[in-house]
């Protein structure tokens, strides 16, 4: 554990001299190249321009780099690999895509996106928000914001298993340890094995989701709330309006920017949903997601690189669409002030 720590602090701070040695040595050398003389004063005026047009492409250019490396040329070679065979090696023309398409496991993996997308951003930003009004209004309101935002801090894998033993089903006469069926069966009802139930589970597996991700959601709406003006809840109140009123006329619509921010970062995510589904059920009983159909496809029974290729595509795909509305949105609030 000490070799551990000592090895990440080290990369620490390799990286940071590095970066500080970069950024340095950088401007040192535009400075002498671009010299700045004081006889010539045209000249020295055209060195001053061409570096402010060059200086700023020396801090952004490592990323710009990074970016084209890890970002746009995987997306180019996952496209071009999409037409391939399992191998990667023989053209095969839309075979893969035309596979998808008639593959009843990628049908479910689509339906069960789309009912993860219809239900965890709605459901995470409806929690955030009215435990962010309602803690807003109790004394204790910001223990109740840490716990609520702890489960942010436990993996997806970590959060998976905690809700295995709440899932938990014994056979037999066993004892139910696990706390929803120890619950059922205390009002009578039948223990079930809850997350093999087709359709259903899925539901079960969002709940992990919804759990972790409500504290996000919190913690930005309340940010939000507390721009809102005192002096517009007061006017409303002497309005006559009530609590529900205000929440809906007065609050939703000033905070309307960040809901919609937390929205759409939740749909990412849950479009990229993996860990949950591979913990709690590895894709079997209809659970699937498109992720973990990937996964399967890239990594098991000796690796299809074309058929995974399309599943990483048509994931981007559903993304690209989310992420271009949101920044059009962010670009039309900076220019409306």
């Amino acid at each position: 554990m000490l070799s551990q720590i000592v090895s990440a602090l080290g990369v620490v701070v390799v990286a940071v001299f590095a970066c500080s040695a970069y950024f340095y040595f950088s401007n040192k050398i535009l400075d002498l190249a671009l010299p700045v003389k004081d006889g010539d004063i045209r000249a020295a005026s055209r060195n001053l321009n061409r570096r402010a047009l060059v200086r700023p492409w020396l801090f952004v250019g490592p990323a710009l780099f990074l970016l084209v490396v890890y970002l746009v040329y995987p997306v180019v070679a996952t496209f071009i690999l999409s037409f391939y065979d399992r191998a990667g090696q023989q053209f095969v023309g839309v075979a893969n895509y035309q596979w998808a398409l008639g593959d009843r496991e990628f049908r479910q993996s689509i339906f069960n996106n789309i009912l993860w997308l219809a239900v965890v951003p709605a459901a995470c930003t409806f929690f955030g928000l009215v435990i962010a009004v309602m803690t807003d209004r109790i004394w204790w309101g910001n223990i109740a914001k840490s716990i609520v935002f702890m489960p942010m801090a436990i993996s997806f894998v970590g959060a998976s298993v905690i809700w295995k033993f709440i899932y938990e089903y014994r056979g037999g006469n066993d004892v139910q340890i696990g706390l929803l069926n120890a619950i059922v069966q205390t009002f009578g009802g039948t223990p079930e094995v809850w997350i093999s139930v087709p359709f259903w589970n899925n539901f079960f597996l969002m709940v992990i989701l919804i759990w972790i991700q409500t504290g996000f959601a919190m913690v930005i709406l309340s940010a939000a709330l507390r721009g809102i003006p005192e002096e517009t809840i007061e006017a409303a109140v002497i309005d006559g309006a009530n609590g529900w009123q205000i929440f809906w006329r007065i609050m939703v619509p000033q905070v309307w920017g960040s809901i919609a921010v937390v929205w759409t970062t939740i749909t990412i995510l849950v479009l990229k949903v993996f860990d949950i589904v591979l913990t709690m059920t590895n894709g079997q009983w209809q659970s699937m997601v498109l992720a973990n159909l990937m996964f399967n496809w890239l990594f098991r029974g000796g690796g299809d690189s074309g058929r995974s290729a399309v599943i990483a595509i048509i994931i981007m795909l559903a993304v690209t669409p989310i992420m271009v509305w949101n920044v059009r949105r962010a670009n039309r609030e900076l220019k409306g002030h």
